[in-house]
């Protein structure tokens, strides 16, 4: 009797710490997604949808064999020492050109018209509500101390996944940025962080805001949404066009292949750069995650003239080699004849600029 009412007690406390941590759990975000999501035609029977087929392939046998790659694991699914990122510093004359620098994973800095804006900022030690617990990043420190970043001008968000929008980071950011950027219900996470509900504005698929001479549109993508148990696509992903007149850059956050990349092309390319996922990847997961094949196909179908492959480089999320997504897709843009960029984390990609990072600095590693 006494063994049994242990085993009672464990599994009364575990439910309670379960649901606790469920609702009230920061990293975990908000539940609540708030009205502005309902008036959406993306939007249906509480989920948001693209207009194809976008399931993972959930079959016994095929949750089988990622079990046994799981177990199995992989020798070179990271890099065999820690990345050495390079410094990032702001330019001093912001105003005269469009500078691009990758901090790894999907991260990036855009520096154009004078403004400052981050891309997804996850900078973390790892994409988990618990940190402690997930697969490391790849490099010991970032491109700069974030507490010496200077004032950002805004912050776009493609969706909430956890490698996307880190709670940690938010917290760190938060009182430097002007204005947040994000898709339809995303905004409600900001908020239970303690954001100014003002200073986020969110955006259907399609919407275009002007803000500091920029002209941003919220593009679509496939992918999905959802950090906790319960509340899978039950806010917008997107992708994201920057346009300042003399520049136009195109963001792809996560994406499968699919139609929405013609689409964009034809509304709203040509593209002077595209930062265009390219990692993460399985043929068991193909409609979320595109093949580096095919992210070179997509930057074709945007109409883009510079390709950065981005979605590697900061974390292990799928069983390939840390190196195939860039060795692919170099190859894929040399057979396409597409002009690909390959600079190390925090070193910058300048418009325009003659000297365009190339090497294949990740052989070296």
């Amino acid at each position: 009797m006494t063994a049994l009412v242990v085993m009672v007690s464990l599994a009364a406390l575990l439910i309670a710490a379960s649901y606790l941590i469920l609702n009230y759990y920061p990293p975990l975000g908000s539940k609540d997604k708030g009205p502005s999501v309902y008036g959406s035609p993306h939007y249906a029977e509480g989920k948001f949808s693209y207009f194809l087929p976008t399931k993972m392939d959930m079959r016994l046998s095929t949750s089988l064999s990622m079990l046994f790659d799981f177990m199995k694991g992989n020798p070179n699914a990271k890099p065999k020492q820690p990345l050495r990122p390079e410094r990032w510093i702001p330019q001093e004359h912001r105003d005269d050109q469009t500078r691009v620098t990758w901090l790894g994973h999907s991260a990036m800095i855009v520096e154009v018209n004078g403004s400052i804006l981050l891309l997804d900022p996850m900078l973390g030690s790892a994409p988990s509500p618990f940190p402690f617990m997930g697969g490391k990043r790849y490099s010991k420190q970032l491109p700069f101390d974030i507490q010496e970043l200077p004032e950002i001008d805004a912050v776009l968000f493609s969706h909430d996944h956890y490698d996307h929008l880190d709670y940690g980071t938010m917290m760190r950011i938060k009182d430097k940025v002007r204005r947040f950027i994000v898709p339809l219900g995303v905004k409600a996470h900001l908020v239970r962080w303690g954001v100014d509900a003002d200073i986020i504005s969110e955006h259907d698929w399609w919407d275009n805001l002007e803000y500091e001479g920029l002209s941003l549109t919220c593009a679509p993508a496939r992918h999905f949404s959802g950090r906790s148990l319960g509340d899978r696509d039950a806010s917008l992903w997107c992708s994201w066009v920057i346009d300042s007149g003399t520049s136009r850059i195109f963001f792809s956050g996560d994406s499968g292949y699919g139609p929405h990349f013609e689409e964009i092309g034809n509304r709203c390319g040509p593209f002077d750069l595209t930062l265009m996922e390219c990692g993460q990847y399985d043929e068991r997961w193909a409609p979320i995650h595109m093949m580096p094949e095919q992210t070179v196909q997509a930057h074709l179908d945007v109409q883009g003239k510079l390709m950065l492959p981005i979605h590697w480089g900061a974390f292990t999320l799928a069983f390939h080699d840390w190196t195939d997504p860039v060795e692919r897709a170099v190859a894929a843009a040399e057979k396409q004849g597409v002009s690909i960029v390959t600079p190390r984390i925090g070193e910058a990609v300048q418009l325009g600029s003659r000297q365009l990072p190339r090497t294949k600095w990740w052989r070296a590693v």
